[in-house]
């Protein structure tokens, strides 16, 4: 067994889980979310879990996933004005190793550890081991990451789709995009199904219906609270995000036939879980003319695990750990 020392990271654009992993053992020793936000720099949240964890001196391994493209082992993040560079950070953290994945390339290591209990089922089909599965998720953004041969030698291929143009279902989803286009020029999926696209829906929403809009942003919570409290522009904000959501879903079945699986992560899909469950999103996402059979036959799931990024770093770093071992045994 090798003697891993490894932080393992799941950084967000809203909330970083980081987690300390020692020798073999099934669990971390020390694990912390912290608000992104609070921080100026990785380099600065990464010495603030150190010394929360009682330690001196950094681990020799460091697995951040993190919201963005990873080009050489270089990322500027989409949602969080951070730039990372592993080197770098490897550098001022004693020569540790440091490896940069894609947010979503730890999800879907994720997906392959989640217990029962941590999924729920949103429309149920067979599931075949072998076959391509899709893990896509609202958060702060939309992130998406697809894996070819997910049972026996998975393979998993991160990806930017949340950032490929949004198309619009309706008159309605029209006007959206219109109003969308006139402030952002470009106008991809992620800014109409994401958290950091609600408070656009919302707007868009109290403009439908004459209704001013609070100054304030509008997150999920938000809304949900204004929802039950009788808002009306906010509780039709929330079933325009499940049909977008819905649609979006709809598309990757269509994209990748994930007969694997199709699974929605993100704490904007946590935290409306009811509303995805309800008739409403199967309705958006199978709508597909004649191809909605094939919505319809593929396996959808809702994970409602909070360590999922967490947990697909450790299974990475882990690997990646491993290797640089052997590479030095060599």
């Amino acid at each position: 067994m090798v003697a891993m020392n490894l932080i393992a990271g799941d950084i967000g654009g809203t909330k970083s889980g980081l987690a300390w992993v020692r020798g073999g053992a099934a669990s971390p020793c020390f694990e912390r979310v912290y608000a992104s936000a609070a921080f100026a720099s990785a380099d600065d949240l990464l010495r603030q879990f150190i010394a929360d964890a009682g330690e001196t001196a950094p681990p020799e391994h460091f697995l951040l996933a993190v919201p963005g493209p990873v080009d050489t082992q270089r990322s500027r993040l989409t949602n969080l004005d951070w730039t990372l560079d592993a080197a770098g950070l490897g550098q001022r953290f004693g020569g540790a190793a440091v490896r940069l994945v894609n947010d979503f390339e730890a999800a879907a290591a994720g997906v392959t550890a989640l217990a029962p209990d941590e999924r729920l089922v949103l429309n149920p089909q067979p599931v075949e081991q072998d076959a391509v599965r899709v893990v896509t998720g609202a958060g702060t953004g939309l992130g998406l990451a697809f894996v070819v041969g997910a049972a026996r030698a998975p393979r998993i291929f991160p990806s930017e789709g949340g950032h490929s143009d949004f198309a619009p279902a309706d008159a309605r989803q029209a006007r959206l995009l219109d109003r969308l286009r006139a402030r952002y020029g470009h106008v991809s999926w992620e800014r109409v199904a994401s958290g950091s696209g609600l408070d656009d829906l919302y707007r868009f929403c109290c403009a439908e219906r004459g209704q001013d809009a609070d100054d304030a942003p509008a997150d999920g919570a938000t809304l949900s609270a204004r929802a039950a409290a009788g808002d009306a522009a906010a509780d039709a904000a929330l079933e325009l995000f499940v049909d977008l959501y819905g649609a979006w879903a709809g598309n990757l079945a269509l994209l990748f036939q994930p007969r694997s699986g199709l699974y929605l992560a993100g704490g904007v899909s946590r935290h409306l879980r009811e509303r995805l469950q309800a008739p409403r999103f199967m309705r958006a996402a199978a709508d597909k003319g004649r191809m909605r059979g094939v919505v319809e036959r593929t396996p959808i799931f809702l994970v409602t695990s909070e360590r999922l990024g967490v947990a697909g770093a450790i299974a990475l770093g882990r690997v990646s750990s491993l290797a640089c071992f052997n590479s030095t045994k060599a």
